[in-house]
């Protein structure tokens, strides 16, 4: 029953998430004032009645998660995001939480593309009530964009025509917002713009609704060809050239100013701007100052529209092109931007800080942000007790960070490590290895008793495997699994490369992964009934830990010249992709199918429905076009469906590498893979069966392979080359 008193006037909208996430029992849930400032809360229950005080309706979101995961047992997460609500609220003591941090910043350009390109309101309610529920304060927020970017180029006088040439298709925009490319992979669907321009409507008015302030799009400086005439200057990101003005130019000032104006009027706003006008891209001038001019001018058409304008940069160039980036240009530039006007998003800060390197960035307000997936890539990779040590010296420099953040590319892999950081932003965190124990338990809304103790054991096996990478860079650039890659023909021409880039990748005690796989599994058959939800998810992961790396020895055993077993042709290889296919295909989320099937909703003719396809295959194969050796698998993802177009291209190797003798065979193998993803491009991948029961698989998985991996793991380590058997810093000891 509701107090007398008159409540917050968030309390209306944090009723309904109530709602949404409990049910019917969000009558027993009363939303209170709590004086004083900064980001807390408090909470007691008594008598099934939940009494949540806080200082906004950010905090009172995350005081109502606590509470439900602590004295509820369940949890909202990406895999579980309507989890069933409790039937009676049980006692609380009076429990206060403070944050370290004011703010908790969410998402990435690229995740617009690599997570959310399909999106609907449906699935962006959902994600929204998960933000609010982790503390999310300040997300990105890109849908939409293009009516923006629309808007203010015909208002320049540009034909139609001409603006949708410009634009690109629809997986694409974000790189497009950036300024890395224009007018690929397009034309937008029709009905495209007016329908995302309305979602992003209502995605705005939510996230508004339960106190958060999104960042929008600004200017960066990428005009199309016909307004660069005569004026600008080319610039090349992977392959794409653009166009970009000079910051003299009075049309740099006025379209800054255009689309903040646009914005205004389409959604209201919060005074808050993402540019990054370097992104990927050294300036196209060397002069010192030049970007420092670059920053003077955006700043001004920012705040020629709104004098509150506030500018959030990623540090990401400073990190991924740091030879440019010298200490004299980073201060130049950043110099040109008031303190009070700049934000700063240390985006890779888990593995490349800048924070460190400039020195807390002066004073000015600065974010720790974890970046950790690239393009989507779903191999259950992270550093978990890293994460705490990185974020501890980071809260306790001299310039500690004003905010935490969640800068993936994408979102759903590794969910435990995203899980942590959002918890280490609260005063209080419990050590890792409690966090363990109450994360397996609130995840999988398991009571005390033995399956959780498989539960606990499990995710201890993996923090202490897979999830503890160390000082190995996770990163598309280097050897992150063979079964994904491109083939290359001469893969052995460097003697021992391939072994030691498999090497690099098993540091870790195989039996213990092995251990937890199995302990998993067992939960999985004591509870089936949560292997709809997180559960399952967490089965398919970490099979998709085990199978990739076991596939790999086997690839080396069968092809690897240095090999005393070429006996098989590769037998075993092919086998376990099947059989990892096999199993992926029982989860919707890691299903190819799903993906393209959420960009067919967005068509309204066939012609669209093509172009969609196009779009949804493009991006998470050859990202640009067939052949041109750039991007190619940047978006890899072990899913059914992707799973058999990597076999075709590796049957295909082994085929031209079983007649290397054969003059021209490299050209005639890689003819062969470029006719394999043109196909993929045009027909898509053959179609799938039905989903399966994903503990059934994972039993007849784990049997079938976990100490046949813990002894191929022993056979490699006894004849890696001298010099590297047990030598690597990480490398496991037992078999």
């Amino acid at each position: 029953m509701r107090s007398a008193h008159e409540g917050p006037d968030w309390e209306p909208a944090l009723d309904g998430l109530a709602a949404r996430v409990i049910g019917a029992r969000a009558a027993d849930v009363t939303f209170e004032w709590l004086d004083g400032p900064g980001r807390r809360f408090s909470y007691s229950a008594t008598q099934g009645q939940l009494t949540v005080r806080a200082t906004g309706p950010g905090s009172a979101a995350v005081g109502l998660h606590d509470y439900l995961r602590r004295h509820c047992g369940t949890a909202v997460s990406w895999d579980d995001p309507r989890p069933p609500g409790p039937r009676w609220l049980p006692d609380a003591p009076p429990t206060e939480r403070s944050a370290h941090v004011t703010e908790t910043y969410y998402l990435n350009f690229c995740t617009f593309s690599y997570t959310s390109a399909w999106w609907d309101w449906e699935q962006w309610e959902r994600e929204i009530d998960w933000m609010a529920l982790h503390g999310i304060t300040t997300p990105l927020m890109m849908v939409g964009h293009e009516a923006v970017i629309e808007r203010v180029l015909l208002d320049e006088g540009l034909e139609p025509a001409a603006v949708s040439g410009f634009l690109s298709g629809p997986a694409y925009l974000p790189f497009l917002a950036m300024g890395n490319l224009d007018g690929f992979a397009g034309p937008l669907p029709d009905g495209w713009i007016p329908a995302r321009r309305k979602l992003a409507g209502q995605i705005l008015q939510r996230q508004r609704d339960l106190g958060m302030r999104p960042v929008l799009p600004a200017f960066t400086g990428h005009v199309p060809a016909e307004l660069a005439a005569g004026r600008g200057s080319s610039r090349e990101w992977q392959g794409h050239r653009t166009q970009v003005i000079g910051p003299e130019d009075p049309l740099f000032r006025r379209l800054a100013a255009s689309t903040v104006h646009v914005q205004q009027e389409l959604w209201g706003t919060d005074h808050r701007y993402a540019s990054d006008p370097f992104i990927e891209m050294v300036p196209v001038e060397d002069d010192p100052d030049y970007p420092g001019r670059v920053a003077e001018a955006l700043l001004a058409g920012l705040t020629d529209a709104d004098r509150q304008a506030v500018w959030f940069l990623q540090c990401w160039p400073f990190a991924y092109q740091s030879d440019f980036w010298t200490e004299e240009r980073v201060r130049a530039f950043l110099e040109a931007i008031p303190d009070e006007r700049l934000v700063l998003l240390d985006l890779w800060a888990e593995e490349a800080p800048q924070w460190r390197r400039f020195d807390g960035f002066a004073g000015r307000g600065w974010m720790w942000c974890a970046l950790l997936n690239f393009g989507g890539r779903n191999d259950p990779l992270a550093d978990l007790p890293g994460l705490d040590q990185e974020l501890d010296r980071a809260l306790g420099s001299e310039n500690p960070p004003v905010g935490i953040g969640l800068s993936m590319e994408a979102t759903g892999t590794a969910p435990a490590y995203f899980e942590r950081l959002l918890d280490l932003t609260w005063r209080d965190a419990p050590p890792l290895g409690d966090w363990l124990r109450e994360w397996a338990a609130q995840r999988y809304r398991l009571p005390a008793g033995p399956v959780l103790e498989d539960a606990t054991a499990a995710w201890h096996g993996l923090a202490s495997t897979v999830l503890a990478s160390g000082d190995l860079r996770i990163f598309p650039e280097d050897f992150t699994g063979l079964i994904t890659q491109r083939p290359e023909l001469d893969l052995f021409s460097s003697p021992n490369r391939l072994r030691h880039e498999v090497s690099e990748l098993l540091w870790y005690k195989p039996t213990t992964l092995a251990d937890a796989w199995r302990s998993l599994v067992a939960v999985g058959e004591a509870a089936p009934e949560r292997a709809a939800g997180a559960l399952g998810h967490d089965l398919a992961e970490v099979a998709s830990a085990v199978l990739p790396r076991y596939a790999e020895l086997c690839f080396l055993a069968a092809f690897d010249p240095a090999s005393d077993r070429q006996d098989d042709d590769g037998a075993r290889f092919f086998a376990v992709l099947e059989d990892l296919e096999r199993l992926l295909g029982t989860r919707a989320e890691l299903r190819y199918d799903t993906w393209e099937r959420a960009a067919a909703r967005w068509a309204t003719s066939p012609e669209d429905e093509r172009a969609l396809a196009d779009n949804a295959r493009r991006l998470v194969t050859v990202w640009g076009d067939v052949g041109d050796g750039r991007l190619d698998d940047y978006s890899a993802r072990l899913w059914a469906g992707l799973i058999s177009y990597y076999r075709d291209r590796w049957r295909l190797w082994a085929d031209a590498h079983r007649h290397t003798s054969d003059d021209g065979t490299g050209k005639h193998l890689e003819a062969a893979l470029r006719r394999r993803e043109h196909a993929f491009l045009r027909d898509g991948p053959a179609p799938l069966p039905a989903g399966g029961d994903v503990v059934a698989e994972s039993r007849r998985l784990v049997d079938r392979y976990a100490d046949a991996f813990c002894d191929e793991v022993q056979r490699f380590r006894a004849n890696l080359p001298a010099g590297r058997a047990g030598t690597h810093p990480k490398m496991g000891t037992d078999r």
